[in-house]
């Protein structure tokens, strides 16, 4: 059974406007994690699966690190009962010669699960996209970057609804 349309979408308006907040430098990326449930999932194209919100929390920190120049702007939201999809865009801080900067398409699936929290996210890039731009660019990681873990864990299913 899907929460109140109102109150997801207030959810989904403080998760943006959180995001918001960071792309402005006024909070940092950990943040995020006060928005998901104790034992919510999020899994990432590179880091893979991250379980619980103290992992999520030590995650958002160490993959974040090294990244503060780029930016994450969001396009648009979409919700569809407790789902949500958040289409966003990576920019690097690097630009082409043609004066536009390197970017990706990225895409985020939440569940929302009640109380403003989230008990999944899904984050899609294309990662080839993302390591070709990387190499044409010549972008380097920043100080304290933290790479990902070498065998990640690839299982992207959402946990079973309560």
């Amino acid at each position: 059974m899907s929460h109140p349309r109102e109150e997801v979408e207030a959810a989904v308006a403080h998760y943006v406007e959180l995001r918001a907040r960071i792309e402005r430098g006024e909070a940092t990326w950990t943040a995020l994690a006060e928005l998901f449930t104790d034992d919510a999932v999020y899994i990432d194209p590179a880091w893979g699966r991250i379980r619980g919100i103290e992992e999520i929390r030590r995650f958002l920190d160490e993959s974040m690190r090294g990244l503060e120049d780029w930016r994450f702007p969001i396009e648009y939201t979409a919700i569809d009962g407790d789902t949500v999809v958040v289409k966003w865009t990576q920019i690097l801080p690097a630009s082409r010669p043609d004066g536009t900067p390197y970017r990706q398409s990225g895409c985020s699936t939440l569940v929302y699960a009640g109380a403003g929290r989230f008990s999944y996210e899904e984050d899609l890039l294309n990662m080839v996209h993302v390591l070709d731009d990387l190499k044409a660019s010549g972008w380097r990681p920043g100080p304290g970057f933290v790479p990902p873990p070498a065998n990640p864990d690839r299982d992207f299913s959402r946990p079973p609804s309560p």
